[in-house]
C-alpha cells in the first residue's frame, strides 16, 4: 500500500503575480540539492487522522505556525516513490524569516552509530510559479498548475 502524505500550498498575490511557499528538506542529505529539491510542506497521514488535518498540523511542525483561510482541494498526486500526496491551497501570508522546524534524529555519518538532530525543513521561500516549477519536486509541479488553473477563476 502506497505511503501517503498531505501538505498545503500557500500562496498569495503580489503586483507580479501569484507566488507559493515551498520549503526545503533539512539534514545532510539534501544541503547540496536545490532544484528538484523543494516542496509543499507536507508529512505523513497517521492512521484515522483526516488529511486536511495532517496537513495542518505537518505545516505547524515544519513552520512552527498555524496557518487558516479558504483551503482548496486539489487532486492528489503520485511522487517517484510511490506516495501519494493530498494538498490544498491557500491563500495566505507567511514571514520566512520566523519559521521554527521541528527536529529528526538520523544515524550521521552513516554507518557511525552516531544519532544526530537536524531540522525537518532548513529554509522556507516564497517564489514566483515559473522560479517554483524549478525549485519544486518534479511530481509536484502538477499542484503548482492545479493552483494556476484555481486561481484564475477565483
Amino acid at each position: 500500500m502506497a505511503k501517503k502524505s498531505a501538505g498545503l500550498l500557500l500562496f498569495r498575490r503580489t503586483p507580479a503575480g501569484v507566488e507559493v511557499l515551498l520549503v526545503h528538506p533539512g539534514g545532510p542529505l539534501w544541503a547540496k540539492k536545490d532544484e528538484g529539491a523543494w516542496s509543499i510542506p507536507k508529512g505523513e497521514i497517521d492512521a484515522d487522522e483526516e488529511p486536511l488535518a495532517a496537513a495542518r498540523r505537518e505545516f505547524e511542525e515544519e513552520l512552527g505556525s498555524p496557518v487558516s483561510g479558504e483551503f482548496i482541494a486539489l487532486a492528489p498526486i503520485r511522487q517517484a516513490s510511490g506516495k501519494v500526496v493530498h494538498a490544498w491551497a491557500v491563500e495566505a501570508d507567511f514571514d520566512p524569516a520566523t519559521f521554527t522546524s521541528g527536529m529528526f534524529s538520523m544515524e550521521w555519518p552513516p554507518r557511525s552509530g552516531r544519532q544526530q538532530e537536524f531540522p525537518e525543513v532548513d529554509r522556507a521561500e516564497w517564489f514566483s510559479i515559473d522560479d517554483a516549477r524549478r525549485k519544486i519536486n518534479k511530481a509536484q509541479i502538477e499542484l503548482l498548475d492545479q493552483l494556476v488553473h484555481t486561481a484564475r477563476r477565483a
